[in-house]
């Protein structure tokens, strides 16, 4: 009896420790121009996304890469899209309910209290809001579309596999966030954060780098992101 105890403790504790997985965003020297086009972006890409509440895979694959330097965080996406749904519409409208779009979450604290959630179309649309908990675990959450990021840059390009995205965003606008508890970076810092994708095509699948696994209250869930440490 007492063997299969420690069994299960140690199969509790490697699945709490693997719950979420470790993203390395390195520093850059280079200049990040936001255009869309990835053919000068330097660092390497993770992926595919999986179906975000089974981990299963997707229709059409979807790749993200970070880095950063002292200015920013910069995020690229690139997307295979056969029927790429959307249109240019006026940044800060709920595309997320119409168009297929690549979204960031970031919980620079990780206390799972708040949270930034940007959105960005193909057609260089985009989003950015602020989610609070408001309920025990989280449960709830407030969305306020009328938060605004200070100097934030997005960009698509369509292309003949599908889509590619980038977002720029200042580290700046993220002190300003209300119990955000922002420092400054430095090498070894770690935040709470995923990459997703909503894609509206042949089959409507929501996706991500790191799928939750409790299926609780769904993928608004930072305790569940993936771990972001920032790397020179």
């Amino acid at each position: 009896m007492k063997s299969y105890f420690i069994l299960y403790l140690l199969l509790f504790l490697f699945l709490n420790n693997s719950y979420s997985q470790e993203i390395p965003i390195h520093k850059t020297t280079e200049k990040v121009i936001i255009d869309g086009d990835l053919s000068d972006w330097k660092t390497s890409f993770l992926g595919p996304f999986v179906v975000h509440n089974s981990g299963e895979k997707a229709t059409q694959n979807t790749f993200v890469s970070f880095s950063w330097n002292d200015e920013a965080l910069y995020i690229a996406y690139r997307c295979s899209d056969s029927k790429i749904i959307g249109a240019k519409q006026k940044n800060d409208t709920q595309i997320f309910n119409t168009d297929d779009l690549v979204e960031i979450f970031i919980d620079p604290d990780g206390d799972g209290q708040n949270y930034v959630e940007i959105g960005v179309n193909a057609f260089s649309t985009h989003y950015d809001l602020l989610l609070k908990c408001i309920s025990p675990d989280c449960g709830g959450w407030k969305m306020s579309m009328a938060y605004n990021i200070s100097g934030l840059e997005t960009a698509s390009k369509i292309n003949p596999e599908g889509f590619s995205a980038e977002i720029k965003i200042p580290f700046s606008s993220l002190k300003k966030i209300e119990n955000g508890n922002f420092t400054k970076l430095k090498t070894g810092t770690k935040w709470r954060g995923n990459a997703f994708r909503i894609d509206y095509g042949n089959a409507t699948e929501y996706l991500a780098i790191q799928p939750y696994k409790s299926l609780k209250f769904g993928f608004h869930q930072p305790s569940e992101f993936a771990v972001f440490e920032f790397k020179e």
